[in-house]
């Protein structure tokens, strides 16, 4: 049931940092299960619109049946969307506009 919502900008190497609670699975169309995930929306400077991605955990067993993440057929694309455990607690996703490793962004 927790609805946060956070705004950073990106420090001088394009990075940036935020400190939440790791969501559990939500109900989607049809009751269908969606694996735990955070809505991330980017605005910038030369975008006509803001981007939107998501943010997957590694190894949650949802992550196998989530209907966005499942639409995505291409093992390297769909790996674009699933962060990374770097410690305690500590998860790492590199978001990339465009090029090699390009992050999947969601039509909304």
């Amino acid at each position: 049931g927790f609805h946060g919502f956070g705004r950073s900008a990106t420090d001088a190497n394009g990075e940036f940092r935020f400190t939440t609670l790791k969501p559990g699975p939500v109900a989607g169309r049809g009751n269908a299960m969606q694996a735990p995930h955070i809505e991330i929306a980017i605005f910038a400077r030369g975008l006509m619109q803001h981007l939107v991605t998501r943010a997957y955990f590694e190894g949650e067993a949802l992550n196998a049946t989530d209907p966005v993440l499942t639409m995505v057929d291409d093992p390297a694309r769909r790996a674009t969307l699933v962060a990374k455990p770097q410690g305690n607690g500590i998860w790492r996703l590199d978001i990339r506009l465009q090029g090699e490793g390009e992050t999947v962004f969601l039509e909304v």
